[in-house]
């Protein structure tokens, strides 16, 4: 169901699933997709040029801190058309506790349905399922409440 006003999809009624994709980290170890199966992960489609998406990365940092220890995974996507020293500096300056990539080819972005609007944000359940999609600022409270329901999944 998608919502009015900053695009929320919540159940994404099209049964979306976790695509299948290779990303090379910032430190350059290669990593892809599958090493996040099993996992309550968040994927945030971000750019250092974004205000909203800066501002909030330190709550993204709060909540990979919070729910970690439990299985709590996030990968941070930064935009095509950002540039690495810049993502790299702010990664390094906010000490960013979470996976970092650049998605340099825009693959990222177009195997989660072509995002063209930072920020984006998915949740994805322990299934590979993705549970919520939100264009815009993440409503943290109400993602929290989502994840806590996921990670008492089993």
């Amino acid at each position: 169901m998608l919502a009015a006003g900053m695009g929320v999809t919540t159940g994404c009624s099209r049964g979306l699933r976790l695509p299948e994709f290779s990303y090379t980290l910032l430190d350059g170890s290669p990593a892809n997709s599958r090493s996040l199966a099993g996992q309550v992960l968040v994927v945030n489609f971000w750019a250092t040029s974004c205000a909203p998406c800066v501002q909030e990365m330190p709550a993204f940092v709060d909540t990979y801190r919070r729910y970690h220890d439990r299985g709590f995974q996030t990968l941070a996507v930064a935009a095509s058309y950002d540039p690495p020293a810049l993502v790299s500096r702010f990664a390094e300056r906010h000490a960013l506790p979470f996976s970092v990539v650049i998605d340099n080819t825009g693959a990222i972005a177009r195997a989660f349905d072509d995002v063209s609007v930072t920020p984006t944000t998915f949740l994805i359940d322990r299934r590979g399922t993705i549970v919520l999609r939100r264009e815009g600022a993440a409503d943290f409270t109400a993602l929290h409440a989502r994840i806590e329901e996921l990670l008492a999944q089993t």
